[in-house]
């Protein structure tokens, strides 16, 4: 301690062991995490989000299992992230036999702790999602930015191990996007040039996240020039902004809520100069996120990621309008268990069409795909970013439409119009 940091009693009556071990060991890793960003006091959260449920090795399995052995609770509400099995198909699972056991028992590790096993990359499309300007210590990117963002709830970035310490104490460092002086926006990103037939559809969303992330790596950007978007589109613009850098804000001037306050953008100017977009930047990370050769033979098809909402799952449902996927090509769509118990029609629709539905993981970190001969086309700039390097296929981006319209086909499939071509 360096005596710059404050703490309550109550910090001081877990951090000596009072409240039992596992609450030492979680309260040591808050105030580390603390004194490192020097934070001058801790802060309550009213609920967390779990991304250390997801198996990435015996660390956090023997982790996990530390501190459920050693009794540990969580004191805040607590959700949990996609682990590394679908629970619900555990035949869609192609890994070996001991990494599944792994992950079983990591997941069974923070159910033991008292998380809910929602097992979801977006918690905020569950119900009682966090209320404007509630501190909260979430996991995973997309689901950070998401809150920050859309909801104007307030959360740093939160990774494995701090995750599960956050919610067994309920604090936090006061630090970063949790304090209003860190929230304001510090680079302007103006979309005004990009044409309102493609700013209006779903595709532009992915891929203007996807820039503001390369171009943007950190801080907080302010998009204006957006006349509306949809919770769903708003999410994918986060998620590829996520993935792409590391942005845990964005605001969107008029509509995501921080934009809107009287006093929003009374503060200091932006420090970065502003960047405007074209649809030649837009095409440029279309082509980034494309691995593989647009026509090449389609293997596969994977949609939701983060996971499909109610609205998204039946929009696909109807954009297949009982046309079958094609054979030889899968075609996968990932949701939340939640979503899929709620959308019971839609969930019927897509089967039949041959759709394979995928609940608690996400195809990008799961061996659900498999050896594919050809490349998987995807709508998501998350998946297209990540899914090379994880598990090593050649991708292709395209919109949602094309993506269906590529899995019916059975080959790749891209409307070239609206990108003026």
């Amino acid at each position: 301690m360096d005596g710059l940091l404050h703490l309550d009693a109550g910090d001081r009556e877990r951090l000596s062991g009072e409240k039992g071990e596992a609450a030492a060991i979680a309260m040591r890793f808050v105030v580390l995490l603390a004194e490192a960003v020097g934070a001058e006091r801790l802060i309550d959260v009213t609920r967390a989000h779990i991304d250390g449920c997801l198996y990435q090795g015996r660390a956090g399995l023997e982790f996990a299992e530390r501190l459920a052995a050693a009794g540990a609770q969580v004191g805040v509400p607590t959700t949990l992230n996609v682990g590394s099995l679908d629970l619900l198909h555990p035949g869609l699972y192609r890994g070996d036999a001991e990494t599944a056991r792994d992950a079983r028992s990591l997941m069974d590790a923070y159910v033991a702790m008292g998380c809910r096993p929602t097992w979801t990359c977006a918690p905020y499309q569950l119900e009682d999602p966090p209320a404007f300007g509630e501190q909260i210590a979430w996991g995973e990117s997309n689901a950070i930015v998401y809150a920050n963002s859309v909801l104007g709830a307030r959360t740093e970035r939160y990774g494995d191990f701090i995750d599960i310490c956050a919610a067994i104490t309920g604090r936090v460092p006061a630090y970063g996007l949790h304090l209003t002086e860190n929230r304001g926006a510090d680079v302007v990103v103006d979309v005004s040039r990009i044409p309102p037939p493609l700013r209006d559809r779903d595709v532009f969303f992915p891929l203007l996240g996807y820039v503001i992330g390369r171009r943007v790596p950190s801080g907080v950007p302010l998009v204006v020039g957006v006349d509306r978007a949809t919770p769903d589109q708003l999410k994918a613009l986060g998620a590829g902004a996520a993935s792409s850098g590391g942005i845990g804000l964005f605001h969107v001037a008029g509509i995501t809520p921080e934009s809107s306050l009287p006093d929003f953008g009374r503060g200091p100017e932006p420090s970065l100069p502003p960047i405007a977009v074209t649809v030649q930047m837009l095409r440029d990370a279309r082509d980034q996120l494309t691995t593989g050769r647009t026509g090449a033979a389609l293997g596969a098809v994977a949609l939701g990621t983060p996971h499909a909402s109610a609205a998204e799952l039946r929009r696909l449902a109807a954009l297949f309008d009982e046309r079958r996927v094609a054979d030889g090509v899968d075609c996968y769509v990932s949701s939340g268990r939640d979503m899929l118990t709620s959308e019971l029609r839609a969930v019927d629709e897509l089967e039949r069409a041959g759709v394979r539905i995928v609940a608690d993981t996400c195809t990008y970190v799961t061996p659900i795909i498999g050896r594919v001969d050809g490349v998987v086309m995807t709508d998501s700039a998350k998946w297209a970013y990540y899914a090379p390097a994880n598990i090593g296929v050649r991708v292709v981006f395209g919109s949602t439409e094309d993506c269906v319209a590529s899995a019916v086909a059975g080959e790749v499939v891209r409307d070239e119009e609206v990108w003026g071509g």
